[in-house]
């Protein structure tokens, strides 16, 4: 039976800064038209946040029965591992759509927009196909597709309508910047799993595109996002603050495009994260200065 620590482990808490980062710049955005509200705020960012965790979970579940996950360099999978069944795996996954689901219904009702229950909705779906079912798209190459629409315009631009009752310039270029990192987020993991995903069949962008290419795409989504952060100072002169980045955005790419490998890629999976959520938390609080 899996341990509490192990439970969390297999929640890859790396990946959180994913969840957190749009609903910080969606939030800074609704300020910067003075339409800041901390409930509904609250509320996205638990609905974030346990989105990705069920994506998490599912994502284990899936690659685990499917035995692509039997030969893997990174955080614990419970499934591949045996560390805990397969239905419970599974059972966690629902559980945290679940809790997605209450807190989206709840922010419908704070924010008097029922029609984003549907978006919720298909947020799930793309959730658990994006490795689940008979044709998951994250095994076809479109992982990170799901991502960006996802984890990026609808996360941030969610955050902001909810608040604002409208969207904002800020708010769509904040929303592609941090859908980029995102992406860029995947990607390194995928580059990092091109090996195991060939002998798999595991087709994602990385594999399609080659380890050569796919380097030079993650740099290219590590890079742009500062740039359109920076286009924001047209609205706020305090998303300047973003430009405390760029030397971390250098240190990230250089391994990346050196060719580190395997385990050499773990401290980059990581360091993309927390710039994803100094992004996030930097753009956000220069729209709402």
């Amino acid at each position: 039976m899996a341990t509490t620590a192990e439970w969390v482990a297999g929640a890859r808490p790396r990946t959180l800064p994913a969840a957190a980062a749009p609903v910080a710049i969606g939030t800074g955005a609704a300020a910067q038209v003075d339409a800041f509200a901390w409930l509904p705020a609250v509320l996205a960012l638990g609905v974030a946040l346990a989105l990705q965790i069920g994506v998490n979970y599912a994502n284990d579940y899936s690659d685990g029965v499917r035995g692509t996950d039997l030969d893997r360099v990174g955080p614990l999978r419970l499934t591949a591992s045996g560390t805990a069944r397969p239905g419970q795996v599974k059972a966690a996954a629902f559980g945290a759509f679940g809790v997605a689901g209450v807190l989206g219904l709840a922010l419908c009702a704070v924010s008097g927009h029922w029609w984003l229950i549907a978006v919720g909705a298909v947020s799930m779906l793309a959730g658990w196909y994006y490795t689940g079912g008979k044709r998951p798209y994250g095994y076809a190459g479109l992982g990170e597709v799901g991502v960006f629409v996802f984890f990026g315009l609808v996360a941030t631009l969610g955050t902001t309508y909810t608040q604002a009752d409208r969207i904002t310039w800020p708010a769509l270029l904040g929303a592609v910047g941090v859908g980029l990192i995102a992406c860029a987020l995947l990607m390194v993991n995928n580059i990092r799993d091109i090996p195991t995903d060939v002998v798999a069949g595991k087709r994602t962008l990385a594999v399609r595109l080659g380890d050569h290419r796919a380097r030079r795409v993650y740099a290219l989504w590590i890079v742009v996002p500062v740039l359109l952060a920076l286009a924001c100072a047209a609205w706020n002169p305090w998303a300047f603050l973003v430009t405390v980045l760029l030397l971390p955005a250098v240190l990230l790419v250089i391994p990346v495009i050196a060719g580190a490998r395997g385990r050499a890629l773990v401290p980059v999976l990581a360091g993309t994260g927390m710039f994803e959520l100094a992004y996030g938390v930097l753009l956000g609080l220069g729209l709402a200065l």
